[in-house]
């Protein structure tokens, strides 16, 4: 078979697999988003791991090789690569990907791997897969809220352990990185850790402020009145009340299935 057929029939299975519908693809993508999972949580604990040493470099090695490997599978599916590159998600996952290939050129920005988190959850192969009976309802609000701000208090950990380890007497490790980071976002703030100077003022204040608005969006998506996705056809308004009759924004009359 000539090469352009066998390409083009590898790029329709992958195609399929990503975004098709069989019992197969809904399989492989639970696959492909477990062992993504299982990513993430290495990430997060992987500050405490470096001691390992050569066996912590080597699983970095492997996990590069499987995200390099899920991404040109992605690319390759996607209709048009030059579409596929504008996504600002997959920018994210490359930045990811080169600071697993480049550990020693990427040392001090490790922590933001953890960003993946925040890929995954707001990519369609999430919702479409795992998330598709929750998709567009306040659930998915909700998710995405929680696992919103579990990657900001990671992000902002791994920052704070990386620029300011050994500065003060109370940060002498990763635990006491997390500690200051919820102390700080949830404006407790205890005092028995503080970040030195003007800088580890600038990043408290940034981790208080940042955090306060990432609760009051959670208690947004939990508490406020349930809403349904059905973009008006005349203004364009995407939320409404599930009994609405007509848009808030113009008045056009509407017809929001009901599927209960």
């Amino acid at each position: 078979m000539p090469p352009r057929k066998e390409g083009l029939r590898l790029k329709a299975r992958l195609r399929a697999l990503y975004h098709g519908g069989s019992p197969t693809a809904v399989k492989f993508r639970v696959i492909v988003l477990v062992i993504d999972l299982l990513i993430i949580g290495f990430f997060m604990v992987s500050p405490l791991l470096k001691e390992q040493g050569i066996i912590f470099y080597a699983v970095d090695y492997v996990i590069a090789a499987i995200l390099a490997l899920d991404l040109a599978a992605r690319a390759y599916a996607f209709s048009d690569f030059k579409d596929w590159l504008k996504r600002p998600i997959v920018w994210v996952d490359l930045f990811i990907l080169a600071t697993l290939l480049f550990p020693a050129w990427f040392f001090n920005l490790g922590f933001l791997r953890v960003l993946r988190l925040w890929t995954l959850i707001h990519s369609d192969f999430f919702w479409r897969t795992l998330g598709e009976k929750y998709d567009d309802t306040r659930t998915e609000e909700i998710v995405r809220a929680v696992l919103t701000l579990v990657t900001f208090v990671f992000v902002a950990t791994g920052f704070v352990y990386t620029a300011f380890l050994g500065s003060h007497e109370g940060l002498q490790g990763y635990m006491d990185a997390l500690y200051f980071t919820v102390t700080s976002l949830t404006t407790t703030g205890y005092g028995d850790i503080v970040l030195p100077g003007t800088w580890g003022r600038l990043v408290s204040i940034c981790i208080m402020l940042v955090g306060v608005t990432l609760f009051v969006r959670l208690g947004q998506a939990v508490f406020r009145p349930n809403k349904v996705s059905f973009p008006c056809p005349t203004c364009g308004l995407g939320k409404h009340d599930p009994d609405a009759v007509h848009c808030k924004a113009c008045g056009e009359q509407l017809c929001i299935p009901n599927n209960e």
